[in-house]
């Protein structure tokens, strides 16, 4: 028997025609989607459809200008263009504000890794500047690939003369209405960066100490059997305490029970023994 011609079914089905193609490609298709964004302008675009609609502003917290972008920074500005954008479509004139964070000392660490620590304050602070600066352009490139919106071409970052002119201006006004005063407060230190530290810097050293338990004699067994509902205490009964000041022992005269707890009177090997329930 001759074969059969392969019947094509296709022809005799109802199937959608559509120019979208059947394949996704997203990390191909993706940069092209960006970069037509970026090259026609479609920011701007937005912002003269929605012209004296009711204004939405997102101004970012600034991410810091040091390293590539990871994972949180990913979370934060789909998050944001996320909410930017819904407002966009709820009929605002929603508008996106990015910024850097470009102050601090992991700058500076990065510049003393790459020239020494023994530049003058001009070349830190020029080679600083310079190395915010790329920091900013490779993170901008990233936060563009990740399809999120904002005025680009206006971004802040806090080195920018204008921003710190603008904050010694405020700081000027809170001088003048009496809200800074000179006084003493402690601060965590650091001698080999010469700067203060945050509290989230501290790092504590593991330590080991010697700790003891102590029991106290009971000096009275009558009060102590009242309090627990006793007829009478016959063994003797101890308080115990647990301290890291073993040393201090002898000097002790007296010890402190919370009224707000409720404690127990236990009959151990040892005696009876005072430990909260």
């Amino acid at each position: 028997m001759a074969d059969q011609p392969a019947t094509d079914y296709r022809k005799t089905l109802n199937l959608p025609d559509t120019p979208f193609p059947m394949r996704g490609d997203l990390p191909k298709r993706e940069p092209g989607w960006v970069k037509a964004w970026d090259d026609e302008g479609l920011y701007k675009q937005l912002r003269a459809a929605r012209h004296g609609a009711p204004l939405f502003v997102l101004h970012d917290g600034p991410p810091y200008a040091n390293g590539q972008i990871h994972m949180g920074h990913a979370v934060n500005k789909v998050l944001k263009d996320m909410i930017v954008k819904a407002r966009q479509l709820a009929g605002f004139d929603a508008q996106y504000v990015p910024g850097w964070d470009c102050h601090g000392l992991p700058i500076e660490n990065a510049i003393e890794k790459k020239f020494g620590r023994r530049l003058s304050r001009d070349d830190m602070q020029a080679k600083s500047r310079a190395y915010a600066t790329e920091q900013i352009a490779l993170q901008m490139a990233d936060f563009k690939r990740l399809g999120v919106l904002g005025d680009w071409a206006h971004r802040y970052a806090t080195m920018d003369p204008g921003n710190e002119a603008g904050e010694i201006r405020a700081f000027k006004r809170v001088i003048e209405r009496g809200f800074v005063y000179r006084g003493l407060k402690p601060v965590y230190w650091c001698f080999d960066c010469g700067s203060s530290l945050a509290e989230f810097e501290i790092e504590y050293a593991d330590k080991k100490s010697q700790t003891l338990d102590v029991g106290f004699l009971c000096a009275e067994p009558d009060k102590l059997a009242a309090a627990f509902g006793l007829p009478a205490i016959t063994k003797d009964a101890f308080a115990v305490i647990w301290t890291t000041t073993a040393w201090t022992i002898p000097a002790n005269q007296a010890l402190n029970l919370n009224p707000a707890l409720d404690y127990a009177l236990v009959d151990t090997e040892r005696g009876l023994l005072i430990v909260a329930a």
